[in-house]
């Protein structure tokens, strides 16, 4: 079955380049030109991936992203006339998986897409991955904090498997980007951080004293051991 892709712009010439290119690579295309619409698609539909232009109308992107992170995981890649980095990372900080900036190569779009898509769907390992009071379900793509499910997007969950795969290892950051964005370019390193600090938040781990990711300044992160005490 194709994988099915929202593409919510309130430009129809926009709306229209993104969606021939996306069928054209063989997916399944939803579209909706403002955020109520976009909403009433994604509950009904349940796409596998939304790309969302944040400067929609009623009601516009960043509340539109609000509202699907706070009813699912599925990846949401921005798009974005707006080329200052406030607004970028606004939109990472509300929940968005990617973004890319207005007018954007169509070509590059997709490999986003293909990058989000190659890293979504349930891992096939079946292995459980634990620290201290942290378990990573690989086969279920469900990670727990003292038995409690904690609800991360799937590039939170996918990086916090490749640290935790690593104990004690530095991955660097460009390593990173390639490995879950399936790119590294100059500037997407807030990108990572960004989700680096979500995803803290979400498993309790403060930056200040981490006890799972620890910022090795210069290089990237690194998941600690565990000491016999932790475990």
């Amino acid at each position: 079955m194709a994988q099915r892709v929202l593409v919510v712009d309130d430009e129809p010439a926009i709306l229209e380049l993104v969606s021939f290119n996306l069928r054209k690579e063989g997916y399944d295309v939803l579209t909706a030109s403002d955020g109520n619409a976009a909403l009433s698609v994604f509950r009904a539909e349940k796409p596998d991936l939304v790309i969302l232009d944040l400067m929609i109308p009623d009601p516009d992107g960043y509340e539109v992203c609000r509202q699907i992170r706070a009813e699912s995981s599925v990846p949401v890649i921005m798009l974005t006339a707006r080329t200052e980095e406030r607004d970028r990372v606004k939109g990472l900080d509300i929940g968005a998986d990617d973004y890319v900036v207005k007018p954007f190569s169509p070509r590059e779009l997709l490999a986003r897409v293909r990058a989000v898509l190659r890293r979504s769907p349930t891992w096939q390992e079946e292995e459980l991955l634990a620290a201290g009071d942290l378990v990573i379900d690989t086969e279920r793509h469900e990670v727990k904090v003292a038995g409690v499910q904690v609800d991360l997007t799937p590039k939170e969950f996918d990086l916090l498997k490749i640290l935790a795969e690593s104990p004690g290892k530095v991955l660097e950051r460009d390593f990173l980007l390639e490995k879950v964005w399936g790119y590294a370019f100059a500037g997407a390193t807030r990108t990572l951080d960004v989700h680096i600090r979500r995803l803290r938040q979400k498993i309790n781990d403060d930056p200040t004293n981490p006890r799972y990711i620890e910022t090795v300044h210069g290089l990237g992160y690194k998941f600690k051991e565990q000491s016999t005490q932790d475990a």
